[in-house]
């Protein structure tokens, strides 16, 4: 067996976003800015979290008690040390300092308590509001019109999905949390500092402005180099996905450019150690810097009562101290926590507006509110029309010709029509428009006798099957790739398909069977093999309308019979829309259709339409008297 690829779709509806790894703070506030501005965006963020109203309410309850209960034990300290340890009749009192002691230890134990509890809380809503809102943003993608993915890269969708939407789950069980908290531990801390001793509380809180300006400036040196090195790690995975896909490692052994791969990943990869090596070590000096204040406080604050006490302006205590130098520790970090709120507040914003922006993009194509089912089997089942039908995409410019004008044809109900012409004349368009892919600009687009605007989309393409030029198979079995038509069919259903199709005796050959994983887009798989499984899928369907868009035009002469003769099984019974680009496959069409320009200009069968030498006959004498490809290979 042998593989086979196709290039994917170009074009971009947007760049892709998310949070900036490594806290560039220049960086995230740069595409923070270019976010799209929503209208009510605090209102709708709102209304994602409504449903957990409770749970939000305990959360900021618990916020503040467990900021709250983190300074009572430096309070308790001090009154171990006076009224326990250190007693004004000298000796310990041991009752006192165990009751002490045991607050202490029972406000830990509370506190870890309502921690674990809080966590619970936010991780459960701000996952379960991520999960709903990323399951609404797929559920409207899938609705959105063909021509939204023809401009609009996988990788930004993929983005939305990922990385936007998972973003925003920080929101609550980080940025929210950590602001309420953070908050309230340095309020609570200073005043538990202004009510132990106002002279120490000055002498402590008077650097940290200089410390938090210090830790500002080393980690804007520590963003940039951070950024630098995601650019780098985007750098290797680019360079993984395209050399160590399928088709990226078919095309370094094909020109056996292995080891000029294997440079360029090593030369990126060296890049990534320096840079790793960078950020470890760009804030060493700050955080040795950080330790030397914080050791060095509690000895300052040591000096400075010291010389109080001795010059009688306070009455410090030994607890005093001990419980002082306790709250301040703790200070430092909070103060340094709430100097990245307001970008996280920012990013998250950013993030919100950038998903309701793929939720407000309206489909271009939707059910009209009247819009019923087929029609059940009648005289006009399987009748496909178009009456003056014009169509222009919607990317085109408003003095371009449309890519069809007034095109008008019926097809009857089992006939065998086909679409040949030269490239780009318009009928691949003709096939997108019957199932309602696209929507006609002028005209109608008749299905079993309805307009197909009159008709639910869904029901509308559940009597459409379609086999196109690039087959596109999961990675998975043979039997999962053919269920993907009809979820409950049995193996009986499947290998009479897969007989249909010429398909069976090739998959019974095969060690698994129908248990045989095809490989990423089947790559495991021959191009012929990949189209008769596909038209074993469509039998399965079991659709009325057969559509064939250049189904054999990639395959060579020998798998072209094979899959003709599944096509010629498959089409049996049913209306079949052939589009051509070999001529030998139509010719027994009950009626061709010639499209040039956008319009039909010509329409018979391939007897009449040769015999009036117009453009069939120009076309089909060119590929009859183009050289075959063996007539290419030089001579033995």
């Amino acid at each position: 067996m042998h593989g086979g690829g196709s290039p994917r779709q170009a074009g971009q509806y947007g760049r892709p976003r998310g949070r900036v790894s490594g806290g560039d703070a220049v960086a995230q506030r740069a595409e923070n800015a270019e976010a799209p501005r929503i209208p009510n965006l605090l209102r709708r963020i709102g209304s994602l979290f409504a449903p957990h109203r409770r749970d939000l309410s305990i959360t900021v309850v618990l916020v503040f008690i467990s900021a709250a209960l983190s300074v009572l034990p430096p309070l308790l300290v001090q009154r171990a040390f006076d009224e326990g340890l250190f007693p004004p009749g000298g000796n310990p009192n041991l009752p006192r300092l165990a009751t002490l002691v045991g607050l202490m230890i029972g406000i830990y134990l509370g506190s870890q308590l309502l921690g674990v509890w809080q966590t619970w809380l936010t991780a459960t809503v701000g996952n379960s509001v991520m999960g709903a809102l990323r399951v609404r943003l797929f559920t409207h993608l899938q609705a959105m019109e063909l021509s939204f993915f023809t401009k609009t890269k996988t990788g930004i969708i993929q983005s939305r999905l990922q990385n936007d939407v998972g973003g925003v789950a920080s929101v609550l069980t980080n940025t929210i949390s950590s602001l309420l908290g953070n908050v309230v531990t340095v309020i609570a801390a200073l005043v538990a500092m202004l009510l132990l001793n106002w002279q120490l509380a000055i002498v402590a809180v008077i650097l940290m402005p200089a410390l938090v300006i210090a830790q500002r400036r080393v980690g804007q040196v520590r963003a940039r180099i951070a950024s630098r090195t995601q650019e780098s790690l985007s750098d290797m995975t680019a360079i993984t996905q395209e050399t160590l896909s399928v088709s990226g490692i078919l095309l370094s052994k094909s020109f056996t450019r292995q080891q000029a791969e294997i440079g360029r990943y090593s030369d990126e990869n060296d890049n990534q150690v320096r840079l790793q090596v960078s950020q470890q070590m760009s804030g060493q000096w700050f955080f040795a810097m950080v330790s030397i204040f914080l050791s060095s406080i509690p000895a300052i604050v040591y000096l400075v009562a010291g010389l109080l006490m001795v010059n009688g302006t306070t009455d410090v205590t030994p607890g005093t101290i001990v419980a002082f130098t306790t709250v301040q520790s703790r200070l430092l970090f909070p103060l340094l926590g709430l100097m990245r709120v307001a970008l996280d507040l920012q990013t998250s914003s950013a993030l919100f507006a950038r998903i309701f922006q793929y939720l407000d993009l309206t489909p271009a194509i939707s059910d009209a509110p009247t819009a019923g089912d087929v029609p059940a089997a009648g005289e006009a089942t399987g009748r496909v029309e178009f009456d003056a039908v014009t169509f222009a995409y919607p990317d085109a410019t408003a003095d371009s010709r449309p890519t069809l004008d007034a095109v008008s044809f019926r097809i009857e109900p089992g006939g065998f029509a086909a679409f040949v012409g030269p490239s780009g004349a318009g009928k691949t368009t003709v096939s997108y428009l019957i199932p309602r892919f696209y929507e006609a600009s002028a005209g109608r687009v008749l299905f079993s006798g309805v307009d197909v605007r009159d008709l639910k989309q869904e029901s509308l393409v559940s009597h459409i099957g379609i086999v196109s030029q690039e087959t596109y198979l999961f990675h998975a079995t043979i039997a999962e790739n053919l269920r993907y038509a009809k979820p409950d069919a049995s193996d009986a259903e499947l290998e009479a398909a897969a007989r249909s199709a010429s398909i069976h005796d090739t998959i019974a050959s095969f060690p698994e069977g129908y248990a045989t994983v095809v490989g990423e887009r089947g790559y495991r798989l021959s191009g012929g093999e990949k189209q008769r499984i596909a038209i074993a899928r469509v039998l399965l369907k079991d659709p009325e309308v057969l559509i064939l868009d250049e189904a054999t035009s990639a395959l060579d002469s020998i798998s072209e019979r094979i899959v003709q003769t599944a096509l010629d099984t498959a089409s049996r019974g049913r209306t079949t829309i052939a589009i051509a680009h070999r001529l030998s496959t139509i010719v027994s069409a009950d009626v061709i259709f010639v499209v040039d320009g956008g319009r039909v200009v010509e329409s018979g069968t391939h007897a009449e339409l040769l015999a009036a030498n117009g453009v069939y006959a120009r076309l089909y004498a060119e590929q009859v008297t183009a050289p075959s490809p063996s007539r290419l290979l030089p001579a033995e």
